[in-house]
């Protein structure tokens, strides 16, 4: 929500891929990071096709900025991979890339680096303090290639311009 303007998390569109009594875990999916596909399989040693050169990593969130995460469709699992629902895994080892690398990876898939974590309650209280928004999950909006939108992508699924929302939450 446009209270968060500032925070590290304003403007940000998160996968919540976990939820339970002990907390949240979700992913970032519209914030690009400083590095391509590309150059993340040069760094670990693999050695793609140049067809990844444009392809962005994301910023996951603030937790473990250093490991990867493959939000990715379940067409393809791996032993690494959690089951999400709704047609989505969740993956970390370096076989996914592996598999990415050689064109034998998921139809569908972003990575990031880092994750969001909340602790227990802490979600919630996010929630009923207004400072997010919550949508269904669409997949053709997660993992549009064009991240400056998904944002506004995600409200238009429940009919919100994000631009006509305001920081403060009213009474009626």
């Amino acid at each position: 929500m446009p209270g968060l303007a500032g925070d590290y998390f304003a403007d940000s569109l998160t996968y919540i891929c976990e939820h339970g009594d002990d907390g949240a875990m979700g992913i970032m999916v519209n914030r690009a990071a400083d590095m391509t596909l590309l150059e993340l399989f040069a760094q670990i040693g693999l050695k793609p096709d140049h067809k990844w050169v444009e392809t962005s990593l994301f910023e996951g969130g603030p937790v473990s900025p250093e490991r990867g995460f493959v939000l990715h469709s379940d067409d393809k699992t791996f032993e690494s991979s959690a089951d999400l629902g709704h047609g989505l895994a969740l993956s970390t080892a370096v076989d996914v890339l592996d598999a990415i690398a050689a064109d034998q990876g998921p139809a569908r898939f972003l990575v990031a680096l880092g994750y969001a974590g909340w602790g227990e309650g802490q979600l919630e209280a996010e929630m009923q303090g207004n400072a997010w928004l919550s949508v269904p999950a669409d997949l053709d909006v997660l993992f549009d290639p064009d991240s400056a939108h998904k944002l506004q992508r995600a409200a238009d699924i429940i009919g919100v311009d994000m631009r006509l929302m305001s920081g403060r939450p009213g009474h009626a």
